[in-house]
Formats: structure tokens, sequence, C-alpha cells
């Protein structure tokens, strides 16, 4: 690994964690905390909260008709999503259990928390609610995926990806076969000896000490 791509990574690793203390400063303003895995408001905030509601008839009334249409649609996605998180699941205690790669927990994944807000109506808590589990089930699929690629493939394309996941940056260089010889087995050991409790703000498949959620 290049000495520039490590201190480039951590810089981003650093403006993460500037990230996550910002959205920890909106615990303090808007007078919530979190006990258990549960979101707590103090009575005074719900009360505030509940005046913000629209009811649920009104919602109704006030939808456009687009919405109205496509709602049958989005909600139809609730299937594959099903079908990947179960399939995913499946498919981690089966061949991680054989390769002795960590297991991805789900629940730092699937969050399920905004129905709590006393501003929300039952649709938007409803709505909040799928839009939570979808993208947790594409997070959760996308990170048992990436372990998959540290294990089997760890190797950098020649063009560049958007978006691509966090293991990607320490996969070796596109047409380093050096590298990958010399090194697959490193790979491998790197992400079975990954602790599934360390922080997501560590840098996955940089080492051995190195983990992620």
């Amino acid at each position: 690994m290049y000495r520039d791509v490590d201190q480039l990574l951590s810089d981003m690793r650093a403006l993460q964690g500037q990230l996550e203390e910002f959205f920890d400063d909106a615990r303090v303003r808007f007078q919530y905390s979190i006990e258990d895995g549960k979101v707590r408001f103090s009575r005074e905030v719900k009360e505030l909260q509940r005046r913000y509601r629209t009811s649920t008839l009104r919602y109704l009334l006030q939808a456009d008709l687009a919405s109205i249409i496509t709602a049958p649609v989005i909600y139809a996605m609730i299937a594959p999503l099903l079908l990947i998180d179960m399939s995913f699941t499946c498919y981690q205690h089966i061949c991680f259990r054989a390769y002795g790669v960590p297991r991805v927990r789900r629940r730092d994944y699937l969050v399920i928390d905004r129905h709590r807000l006393g501003y929300l109506n039952a649709i938007e808590k409803i709505n909040c609610t799928y839009c939570g589990y979808g993208n947790g089930v594409v997070a959760y699929a996308r990170e048992i995926i990436s372990r998959t690629e540290q294990y089997w493939c760890p190797i950098r394309h020649a063009q560049h990806v958007n978006g691509a996941h966090d293991r990607y940056p320490y996969f070796f260089d596109y047409g380093d076969a050096g590298g990958w010889q010399g090194g697959i087995t490193e790979k491998r050991r790197q992400l079975q000896a990954e602790a599934t409790t360390v922080t997501k703000n560590t840098s996955p498949g940089a080492g051995p000490d190195q983990g992620n959620s």
C-alpha cells in the first residue's frame, strides 16, 4: 500500500468521525437520548412534536396523483428486498462459516427507529420504516458481498468505480500479478482475523487489527 493512499484514507476516516460528531450534536439540539438501543424523548418534546403532525386523512387528501399511482410499485419492492435479506443471511451463515470469515451483524445495518418520531403520521411512519429497511438490507448485503470479494478476488478494477465499498482501496492494483500471488493468502487471513464488534469508523481489510461492524 502506498503511503499517500494510506494518508488519504486516514484523512477520510477523520472526516467521517467529524461528521458522526455533527450527527451526535443533534441529540442535544433535539433533546433525545438512546437507551438500550431505543430512542427516548422527554414528555415535553413528544408533545411539541405532535403539534407538527399532519393527520393521516389530511395527508391522504393532499397527496399528489403521481404518489398515489406509484405507491403500489414502490411497495411491491418489499418482495425482492425480503428475498435478498433472507438469501444473504443464509449465504453468509453457510459460506462464511466454511471460510472462517466473521459474519456480518444484521442489526448493525437494519436500523428502524424513525417511527418513534411524534411529528410523523401513520403513513409517514410506514414510509420511513420501509425506506429504512430497504436501505439497511442493501447495506447489509453489500458488506457481505465485499467480504466475499476480499476473500476471493481482492483486485481493483482498471476503470473507475463509483461508490466503491470501504474494502476496495486495500485491494491489489489491477495488473499487480506479484502482489496477487504473494498476498492473496494474507488478505484472507486479515479478513478472518477481523472482529465483528469493531465500529464502522475503522477501515476494513487494512490489517488484522482493523475491522468492521
